[in-house]
């Protein structure tokens, strides 16, 4: 059989064909697990009481009631005010904003450098793997928290920007082993062949065909790293070692109103509860999405 210049054009057309069909039929099935709808919605509300609340809110973050120190939740504080008659209401929601942007940003960014190093070490093999897998192993023995809680106090001047990148620095490495195994087995399919003996770029083959093809892999990976940063960072931000004023995150606020838990529990019970149920909502899409993904994983549940 003779290769024509067409054939690489339309195993692309089929595989994007097929992969619409595929991932509609994923959608259709998250939108039939009540647990994933669950999640959605919690998201949604979260995301909308984090930007709105701040501009509903009669409060500026760094505005300050000095007629009202730690005093409970009331009309003109609805979550009441901190030691320093800030209200905690705006505090919790800019908070809030500031977990959900780290732990996205923090996912994407893991689970790329995740499938880029695997799907390098697993086409190429060789001396390229024995390198990244080197880097990968070492990675992995280090104490990542220990590490950001020294690396991060003489960064902090750089902006949380800075702390985005030190946390994803240490998320990827599990993923990148198993992107590399699924990579040696899906460099041998027969769209990648035809591609390599036409003459495509290695480079090409893994950013067309082998990372698209670990899609559902990967999405469900970085899920799973958005719960995961935030707890990271809310654990930093709890020691003094993650966001720094005047920037605030829920980890931040819980290190604030921990020790008056008891005595002004608005201090620490709304940005805990937002917390909890921050996390529940993303595990709860990542176990909807992993059972979309895979019908056999939800019969066998």
């Amino acid at each position: 059989m003779t290769l024509t210049t067409e054939q690489p054009g339309e195993a692309p057309g089929r595989t994007a064909a097929t992969g619409q069909g595929r991932w509609g039929g994923v959608l259709r099935e998250l939108l039939r697990t009540r647990r994933a709808m669950v999640g959605i919605l919690l998201i949604l509300a979260l995301i909308l009481m984090a930007w709105i609340g701040p501009l509903i809110s009669p409060w500026e973050m760094g505005e300050r009631d000095f007629t009202a120190f730690r005093s409970g939740p009331s009309p003109e504080h609805w979550f009441g005010t901190d030691n320093t008659g800030r209200d905690v209401f705006t505090l919790t929601m800019v908070g809030l904003q500031k977990s959900i942007i780290i732990g996205l940003l923090v996912a994407v960014l893991s689970t790329a450098v995740a499938a880029v190093v695997g799907a390098f070490a697993g086409y190429f093999l060789g001396l390229t793997d024995k390198a990244l897998m080197w880097v990968t192993d070492l990675a992995l023995v280090l104490p990542s928290f220990l590490i950001l809680a020294i690396l991060y106090p003489s960064l902090k001047d750089s902006g949380w920007i800075m702390f985005v990148l030190l946390l994803a620095a240490f998320m990827w490495m599990v993923t990148a082993k198993m992107v590399r195994g699924m990579t040696i087995s899906l460099k041998e399919r027969e769209y990648v062949l035809a591609a390599r003996y036409m003459g495509v770029p290695a480079w090409r083959i893994i950013f067309r065909h082998i990372i698209p093809n670990m899609a559902s892999l990967l999405i469900v990976d970085a899920t799973i790293n958005v719960s995961s940063a935030i707890i990271t960072e809310t654990s930093l931000s709890y020691f003094g070692f993650g966001v720094q004023p005047p920037d605030v995150s829920l980890g931040s606020l819980i290190a604030l109103g921990a020790p008056q838990a008891l005595a002004f529990w608005w201090m620490f019970a709304f940005c805990t509860g937002l917390l909890v149920v921050l996390v529940l909502a993303v595990n709860l899409i990542g176990d909807g999405l992993r059972d979309a993904l895979d019908p056999q994983a939800k019969r066998r549940s």
